[in-house]
């Protein structure tokens, strides 16, 4: 999949997500780049929800605000080679995974952040 497919892609998937789910998100980006799991050999990051916290964090300043990131070269790396990859279950399953990070970090929960670190456990760490 070409990475103007996957952001169209991506696009489509949003449109669907019910309004409630989107408030207070600044937007969805695709990157075309690949985010390696810093630590790990062969993990790679799919997708990212990015909070930078009160607007005088690390001098962000005003606007910065609320973001998902889905990282198209992360989905090549880890679909590369694998027939049976799934490209839209695999989006959807990440845009999802991230909107609930957006949607509990508006309730100030953190159950997903604790089962994304549980989950970590199960990655063979080292060297890159």
């Amino acid at each position: 999949m070409t990475f103007e497919d996957f952001r169209a892609m991506v696009e489509e998937m949003v449109e669907e997500i019910p309004p409630e789910f989107m408030r207070g998100l600044q937007g969805v980006h695709v990157i075309e780049e690949a985010m390696p799991e810093e630590g790990y050999v062969d993990v790679y990051r799919l997708g990212e929800y990015l909070d930078p916290g009160p607007g005088d964090f690390l001098g962000a300043g005003e606007g910065l605000g609320r973001h998902v990131a889905l990282y198209y070269g992360s989905f090549v790396a880890v679909g590369d080679g694998d027939p049976g990859f799934d490209w839209e279950e695999e989006a959807w399953e990440t845009l999802t995974h991230e909107l609930r990070h957006h949607v509990e970090s508006l309730a100030g929960d953190a159950s997903l952040i604790l089962q994304d670190e549980f989950d970590a456990l199960g990655f063979e760490p080292g060297e890159r």
